[in-house]
């Protein structure tokens, strides 16, 4: 067949031959330059596509540590309160330690005081 191709190229002349056989080789070396640049796009667009799902992955992260965070920030306030409210108890139990300590400290003396006088 590439005798057929070449056929048409018969009778002209060296330097029309010699023009042709420069555009053929530019034609190959279009050809080659295009399929490499066409490789070059193709990596590129899987390299874009892996950083796409890269993004997308910290994206999802991202928001699930956002979640995460608040369901922290949502358990720190209830520990929070559940500690004040276990203070302001532990306030009201020692005020009424110190009160029952009072009355006790009050109670002795009245026993003491009885006692004495029963002695007498």
């Amino acid at each position: 067949m590439s005798w057929a191709v070449e056929e048409w190229k018969e009778g002209l002349s060296p330097r029309v031959l010699q023009k042709i056989h420069e555009l053929e080789s530019q034609v190959d070396k279009l050809k080659k330059e295009r399929q490499q640049r066409q490789f070059q796009l193709e990596s590129l667009e899987a390299a874009l596509q892996k950083q796409k799902q890269k993004v997308e992955n910290e994206k999802n992260e991202a928001a699930t540590l956002k979640r995460e965070n608040q369901s922290l920030m949502e358990l720190c306030d209830s520990l929070e309160k559940a500690k004040q409210k276990i203070a302001h108890d532990l306030q009201v139990k020692e005020s009424q330690v110190n009160i029952q300590s009072g009355q006790l400290n009050s109670s002795k003396k009245d026993i003491e005081r009885l006692e004495q006088e029963l002695k007498r």
